[in-house]
């Protein structure tokens, strides 16, 4: 489209437009709802018949027309260990499901073929309309000037209505009594027959003044005419004016959709491999920026504002990935979903972002709480997930290396309850769960049995019971942690206190328990808003609720025992509170193991070459 409206010849690629469903758990289809403009429907079934039969187009086990009355429906199925998304791409390689157009922006300029750019087009255009606008309005001048010429005659007449009507009576014909008239008025002879032709009714004093009110109405269309001959901006203005009214009249919603080229090369391969910032507001706003925005600062500074917020929205959640990772979305309802990082749009550091529904297709409320970044999804790698009500799964890293399209569920959550957590874990690892009430628990992920992504879980910690006063506990989990390095264990409350704790003071349990204390909550530091593993080479990445960010080394914070308040990480400005903390390292991790370049995808099964092809 850029080459053709800037030399005036180019190509435009049509696709036909095309969805995939998901017909099972294990099984979906492709949809083609239209196709390009002058192809055949029955032509395309039969090509990729063709192709398949060839073995030249792998994954397709059926296709069939189910169009109607209501449009096109031209269904793929898919095979199971296909990926729909290289299926169509082949389809739109191979078949007329893709096709190219040429254009020639081909106009005659002074009778003369010329081909013009757009704005070329548009000067001519633009001319042309002009021209059009002052021709028409010379005409209309014409016709205003000659009505106002005879409503002048009609006016004299009225005004000396006896002596006209005298002279008339006294003529001999017709002829006599018109050289009467321009005689004794100096009128023209036009004049002198319109008022000849004027019967007796308009006489009445209404029918002269509906002449007067006319007469003044034509001077003051004159004058008009005569502004938009001699001014061209008026002119312009009455080119917009109708081009807009066509508009309003005409416009239709475009029907063929324009979006970006897809070119040979990666885009992968224009983006530099480099560690990002990812935030997401309460209320669903999701941006990523490069994370040499934010600068060191000591402990107890104010920090820096870090996105705009507005009204009941504010920072939520903050991680750590690079631009070639894959992000899998972990949601309060317990869905998973997945995306590359730099397909995450970038803003800076005040930009409020974009609406998280835009990228992921989660349902209506539900809400994102845990990232995982990965490159790919190895079988001896485990998603470790937490709950708000103290349960604990796990679940192998490989059964997400295919997600669907609107997500995959990654844990059965009750009424209740809610996914808090998600973590990477190498299967020899310790796990660590934090409460509110200022409580954690140490245990290896080895007593939490590995299963399938459609099960609920087991008891990790047990929560402390209500108070009094209180109908139901308010203790819940608030982090979740899998012991990889040998750090230490870093707690931070609601009121801005934190510390670190060396990880050997929490023993190994069994889960389940109700575990040790990890920090002392007072009403001066608050509850428990957060539990995680340091080193001292980290810094940390505190958000609160009023949007404000600080970014700070770990080795600021004193490491002290368990049982004890803390010390002041963040002064808070009054009526705030912490809402995300993020560990923040000089070289970060994308989940373990070795790293690979290419995404993952299934390999294609057998094909024997056949399919079923079923036309409407």
């Amino acid at each position: 489209i850029r080459a053709a409206y800037t030399t005036g010849r180019g190509k435009l690629t049509i696709r036909a437009r095309a969805s995939v469903e998901e017909v099972r758990s294990d099984r979906e289809q492709i949809v083609i709802t239209e196709i390009p403009y002058q192809t055949n429907k029955s032509l395309i079934i039969e090509r990729i018949a063709e192709l398949v039969r060839a073995k030249k187009l792998e994954g397709i086990s059926d296709v069939r027309d189910e169009s109607d009355k209501d449009g096109i429906r031209l269904v793929i199925e898919v095979k199971r260990d296909a990926v729909p998304e290289v299926v169509l791409n082949n389809l739109y390689k191979h078949t007329q499901l893709q096709d190219t157009y040429g254009i020639i922006l081909l106009a005659l300029v002074n009778g003369q073929p010329k081909v013009l750019n757009l704005k070329q087009l548009l000067t001519y255009f633009i001319d042309f309309r002009h021209e059009v606008v002052f021709r028409r309005t010379q005409y209309e001048l014409r016709q205003a000037e000659d009505r106002a010429h005879i409503l002048e005659g009609l006016k004299i007449a009225l005004d000396n209505i006896d002596a006209v009507i005298k002279l008339i009576r006294g003529s001999a014909d017709q002829h006599e009594a018109r050289k009467g008239l321009i005689k004794a008025f100096k009128l023209s002879e036009r004049q002198a027959q319109a008022i000849l032709d004027m019967r007796l009714q308009r006489l009445t004093s209404m029918e002269v003044d509906k002449v007067v009110v006319e007469y003044r109405e034509t001077i003051k269309l004159i004058e008009k005419l005569k502004n938009i001959l001699s001014n061209r901006a008026l002119r312009m203005a009455i080119i917009k004016e109708e081009l807009e009214e066509i508009r309003e009249r005409y416009g239709d919603d475009r029907r063929t959709e324009i979006v970006h080229a897809e070119s040979d090369f990666s885009v992968e391969d224009m983006i530099a491999d480099e560690d990002m910032v990812i935030t997401i507001s309460h209320n669903g706003f999701i941006k990523r920026s490069a994370s040499s925005q934010w600068r060191r600062q000591r402990r107890g500074g104010r920090g820096v504002q870090g996105a705009t917020t507005r009204e009941d929205d504010f920072v939520e959640h903050l991680f750590i990935a690079s631009s070639h990772d894959y992000i899998l979305f972990f949601t309060d309802r317990g869905k998973c979903y997945w995306r590359k990082v730099h397909e995450i749009p970038q803003a800076g550091r005040l930009s409020r972002g974009r609406a998280i529904v835009n990228l992921i297709e989660c349902d209506s409320g539900e809400k994102v709480r845990a990232f995982v970044a990965v490159r790919d999804f190895p079988d001896d790698q485990y998603i470790v997930m937490a709950t708000r009500r103290g349960l604990i799964k796990r679940t192998a890293l490989s059964a997400y290396g295919n997600p669907r399209r609107k997500g995959i569920y990654a844990i059965d959550i009750r009424e209740g309850d809610e996914l808090i957590e998600a973590k990477i874990s190498l299967g020899d690892n310790d796990i660590i769960l934090g409460t509110r009430r200022g409580k954690a628990i140490r245990f290896h992920e080895s007593d939490v049995r590995p299963t399938g992504r459609k099960t609920r879980g087991v008891i990790g910690v047990r929560l402390a019971p209500p108070e009094a006063g209180q109908a139901v506990s308010d203790d819940h989990v608030v982090g979740m942690m899998v012991v990889r390095r040998e750090g230490t264990v870093l707690v931070v409350t609601e009121n801005g206190y934190g510390k670190r704790t060396d990880v050997m003071q929490y023993r190994v349990q069994r889960r389940g328990g109700k575990g040790i204390i990890t920090l002392r909550t007072t009403e001066k530091v608050g509850p428990l808003v957060s539990l995680m593993e340091v080193v001292d080479t980290d810094d940390l990445m505190i958000v609160t609720d009023k949007g404000v960010m600080i970014r700070l080394p770990v080795h600021d914070i004193r490491t002290i025992g368990r049982n004890t308040q803390g010390v002041r990480v963040i002064r808070l400005d009054e009526g705030a509170r912490i809402a995300s903390i993020s560990r923040v390292m000089e070289e970060e991790e994308s989940g373990g193991g070795e790293s690979s370049e290419e995404p993952p995808s299934a390999e294609a099964g057998p094909d024997d070459g056949q399919i079923g092809v079923h036309q409407a």
